[in-house]
């Protein structure tokens, strides 16, 4: 740095052959006496050494000489003041560098250093030089440390010493040496230092290590150029591009004290090329987990396949991507691979699809597509040389030869590459689809990968996939998803915000708006807690379909506190190579507690809970339904549950420990209960009073037991004579096996309030 250059500073006084009048022989100030005419002074025009010169005879203790040129005075300025001076005859004196410090407003500033070394002459025509380096800061080296306060000073020398000498001055120069001081006084070392060359074809890697070892605490510059690096480099310094790097694509860039999006945006041009960089290194960071967006928005113009970027397919340690967007640009990066096949699928071996036509075509991550395939079941791995194809979920009713579809979409972030990936986090980011991509494809093994606090906007097919075990743990907090199909009617819809196949995922505190569904659940140990999902349209008498899908019968899970709006609960076993029941838990372990049900503008045929089981024989066995509020607006419905007996029914002979209570019900015809609490009038005397819960018991079960039976007031003869004896009972009567019989010794009349469960209790 040179403020003559770069600022246009006139440092430099006129020479000595502009004239003795130029020059003070007080303090350069204005008005102070003048060198022109003196008798011991005079203008030298050849020299020997220097040329055009100031001789002065010394005839007084102190002889200043001073520039009536007011040098400028700036922070971060450091002015070296030289002259070159020799004795001709007399007395030897003394020399040393002095000056004048002024402010603004032409006053003095006190208290400063004036003056530089003094340097004695001690012998006649030895040319000395004398100089003082001046400026505002306190660093090795400077003379002269004047602070802020001066702006300007008046600079020369003096002669000290015995009088009566000679001596001749060369002209004296003033010069900016901030340059000197650069090392110290900025916190960084230029990479170009160290040999860097920046053709972008010659490797710096070198030179670039060594600028980090020398920095010693200091920042690393990677001054302007670009840079090739044909090796993995690693900053244990700071770093700051002012120039590009460029790097094949199998080395890394670690940059460890500034490891956050804008360091490698800077250093790789562009914020996608900087974002897939970064998170190429987080895989091998041991210094950080983190690897931070800063608030800033990437545009993603194609997928990032995150195993291929990293080059491993495995980790288990933490690893987080945070605090920013990721924007899917308008390319045909995006667009949907689709192929079609012939394979067969035994039961037997339900994972597996073998010979598979066209199996190179089928992609890794493709959704299956066929008669008898459950949702969401996708292509977790193939082996070619088998002709085999692992299958997320096991399917349904497809046993034997048969075509299939298959479908792969596009994610913004693909981790479906990784063999196995734990423990992987993403916090605070949004996904911006665009209809024109899909989010996140979660590897196809690995435990307790989350996703909080995030936002998963106008994805084009799907939010969160998993083509495998990779959800197992999975977590999702309080998070967004908000659909593409906004104004689109609910039948219509195709987009889905997550499927799960393993167990143990916590989704917790999320906000759903308006896709085809909101979760399908395929494994068990589920926590759904705190969420708002609302699937409706505005269409009057609107279709409505399910929000949360439990793909298996026991499913040993919560679903509790949450808001449930527009859409409905079904729980099914679609996942089940053999759904016939035989031998297996049956539809059990599900919790519905102090959940908000509400629906509007539907038809009476709306129901909020739904049980489809997709083969004969099952039950339930283990279902708890209470504290929830179900309420209509603009609608009535007849019931809240049901069973779809699209494909089998459930055997209601074996319903055990079902507890349905305490429940609200608004715009409901029947709410269902059970145990259920009945009160019956006989007002005919009967010896078989017969108590009707066919209105109550949830899913058109039947009346398999009978809790009490309490008689209120006297039962009685026709003829009004009390009678005191207690009937006993006969449950599942009539054809709908949902009757009680009270069955008494003889005709009596009165009121009795029964207790009747659908199950038998464990």
């Amino acid at each position: 740095m040179n403020k003559v250059i770069t600022d246009g500073l006139l440092l430099m006084p006129p020479p000595f052959s502009a004239g003795l009048g130029n020059w003070s022989r007080e303090d350069g100030t204005p008005g102070s006496a003048s060198w022109a005419g003196q008798p011991n002074a005079a203008f030298v025009p050849a020299d020997q050494d220097f040329g055009g010169c100031m001789e002065i005879q010394k005839n007084q203790s102190v002889t200043p000489v001073r520039s009536y040129l007011q040098t400028p005075i700036q922070p971060g300025l450091y002015l070296r003041v030289r002259a070159r001076v020799k004795a001709v005859s007399g007395n030897l004196p003394t020399v040393r560098i002095a000056a004048w410090a002024g402010r603004g407003d032409g006053s003095a500033v006190a208290g400063l250093t004036l003056s530089g070394p003094t340097v004695p002459l001690t012998a006649y025509g030895a040319v000395v030089t004398v100089s003082a380096i001046i400026a505002p800061a306190a660093r090795q080296g400077v003379d002269m440390v004047w602070g802020t306060e001066p702006v300007y000073g008046h600079f020369g020398l003096n002669l000290t010493g015995p009088n009566g000498g000679v001596v001749r001055i060369d002209d004296i120069e003033i010069e900016d040496v901030t340059d000197i001081f650069l090392r110290k006084m900025l916190d960084w070392v230029d990479v170009r230092d160290y040999g860097a060359l920046g053709n972008g074809t010659t490797d710096d890697s070198a030179a670039f290590a060594a600028a980090d070892a020398d920095a010693n605490g200091r920042s690393v510059l990677v001054s302007a150029g670009t840079y090739f690096l044909n090796n993995h480099v690693a900053f244990a310094s700071h770093v700051r591009f002012e120039g590009t790097v460029v790097m094949p694509p199998q080395f890394r860039l670690s940059c460890s004290k500034n490891f956050d999006l804008p360091t490698y945006e800077a250093a790789f041009g562009s914020e996608e090329a900087g974002f897939r960089r970064g998170l190429q290194t987080l895989f091998h960071f041991s210094d950080h987990v983190v690897f931070d967006l800063r608030g800033r928005r990437v545009t993603i113009r194609s997928p990032v396949d995150v195993a291929a970027l990293a080059g491993i397919d495995a980790l288990v340690q933490r690893r987080i991507l945070a605090n920013g967007m990721l924007e899917a640009a308008n390319t045909a990066d995006w667009d949907d691979e689709t192929a079609s096949s012939v394979a067969t699928y035994t039961p037997s071996n339900p994972l597996r699809l073998t010979n598979v036509l066209n199996l190179a075509a089928v992609p890794v991550g493709a959704r299956v597509i066929g008669t008898g395939v459950g949702r969401e079941v996708y292509v977790t791995s193939k082996d070619m040389g088998a002709g085999t194809i692992t299958l997320s979920r096991p399917l349904w009713g497809a046993a034997g030869t048969r075509s299939y579809d298959f479908v792969r979409y596009k994610y913004m972030l693909d981790f479906s590459g990784f063999a196995s990936l734990s423990r992987f986090e993403i916090f605070d980011l949004e996904f911006n689809c665009n209809g024109r991509a899909s989010a996140l494809m979660l590897p196809p093994s690995g435990k307790t990968f989350r996703l909080a606090e995030s936002i998963v906007n106008k994805p084009k097919d799907r939010g969160i996939t998993s083509i495998g075990d990779g959800c197992q743990g999975l977590f999702v907090d309080q998070c967004q998803f908000l659909s593409n199909e906004q104004p689109v009617p609910v039948q219509d819809r195709t987009t889905i915000a997550m499927n799960v196949n393993s167990n143990d995922a916590k989704i917790r505190d999320n906000r759903v708006v308006r896709f085809a569904h909101f979760a399908i659940l395929g494994g068990s140990g589920n926590i759904i807690l705190g969420n708002h999902f609302f699937q409706g349209d505005d269409q009057t008498a609107g279709v409505r379909r399910a929000g949360l899908i439990f793909t298996t019968p026991n499913v040993k899970s919560l679903i509790t506190g949450n808001y449930i709006d527009n859409c409905f609960i079904e729980w099914g076993n679609e996942h089940d190579a053999e759904p016939d029941f035989s031998n297996e838990f049956s539809f059990g372990g599900l919790t519905l507690t102090g959940n908000i049900f509400t629906t509007n503008d539907v038809s009476p045929a709306f129901r909020w809970f739904v049980v489809t089981p997709y083969g004969p024989g099952h039950f339930l066995n283990g279902l708890m339904v209470n504290d929830n509020v179900f309420r209509t607006v603009n609608a009535t419905i007849d019931r809240v549950e049901a069973v779809d007996t699209t494909h089998a029914t459930l055997d209601f002979t074996r319903f055990r420990n079902v507890i349905i209570e305490a429940n609200t019900f608004n715009g409901v015809t029947r709410g269902m209960q059970s145990p259920v609490m009945l009160r019956h009038d006989q007002n005919t005397a009967a010896d078989t009073w017969v108590v009707d819960a066919s209105q109550n018991l949830p899913f058109g079960s039947h009346a398999r037991n009978v809790q009490s039976v309490v008689a209120e007031g006297a039962v009685t003869t026709a003829g009004g004579v009390t009678n005191f004896a207690m009937p006993y009972v006969e449950t599942s009567r009539g054809a709908g096996s949902n009757l009680i019989h009270l069955r008494w010794p003889q005709a009596l009349r009165g009121r009795a309030h029964v207790t009747i469960r659908c199950d038998n209790p464990n």
